[in-house]
Formats: C-alpha cells, sequence, structure tokens
C-alpha cells in the first residue's frame, strides 16, 4: 500500500501545473506566439519548466505508489509524459516550440482532466 495522502500531494502539484500551463498556453494561436517575441519565448521557457515538474512529479508518483495508480488510467500516455521531462531537461536546447505547441494543444487539456478524476477517485 502507499502513503494516500502523499498521492494526492503530488497530484495536487500536477494539477496546479498543468492549470498554470493551460492558463499561460490560452494566447497562444500559434507556433509562432512563442517564437518570434522576447515574450513568446519567455511563455514557451516557462511552460517547458513546468513541463519537466511535471514529469519529475509523475516518476516521483510511480515510486510513492509501486506503478500501482497511473495503470489505472490509460487515456494518458504516462510513458511519454514522464518522458517529456528527460527530452527538455537533458536536450534544452534542441526543444522543438512545434512539439510543446501540439502537446499544449493536444495533451495538457486530456491530462488536467485525468489529474481532476485521479483526484477525486482517490479523495
Amino acid at each position: 500500500m502507499y502513503d494516500r495522502e502523499l498521492v494526492l500531494a503530488i497530484l495536487g502539484q500536477i494539477y496546479q501545473a498543468v492549470q498554470t500551463i493551460l492558463k499561460r498556453f490560452e494566447p497562444v494561436k500559434t507556433v509562432s506566439d512563442f517564437t518570434d517575441s522576447p515574450e513568446g519565448l519567455e511563455k514557451l521557457d516557462s511552460i517547458c519548466m513546468l513541463l519537466i515538474a511535471i514529469g519529475e512529479a509523475l516518476k516521483n508518483l510511480d515510486k510513492t505508489t509501486n506503478k500501482s495508480v497511473l495503470p489505472r488510467y490509460p487515456q494518458v500516455d504516462w510513458k511519454k509524459a514522464k518522458g517529456m521531462r528527460d527530452i527538455i531537461s537533458h536536450h534544452y536546447f534542441e526543444t522543438d516550440a512545434e512539439v510543446i505547441y501540439d502537446v499544449c494543444k493536444n495533451n495538457i487539456p486530456e491530462l488536467a482532466q485525468t489529474i481532476n478524476k485521479m483526484i477525486r477517485e482517490l479523495s
């Protein structure tokens, strides 16, 4: 068994990070909104930092739960979500703004819904 309160705390941190990404991504309509201005690049950097934090927290969640929780929510590709952390942190200068845009547009909303569902079901 695992420490449910610790798991809920980790999920809460992930949920907050996801909500921050959604808020920061809201005005971004194209990849060039990230790449064509200093403000856009700052937004891209801040979102990348949050994606790193989410990936690290997911790895910690797996460790804390002996990999027993994430597989119960197959709607998210957890391996890719955790792997994003490694890609960004180890290859930061090669980070592709198009990939980050795609993740924010197509994956983060589903991640937010799933994390929210996990919190509800574990509470």
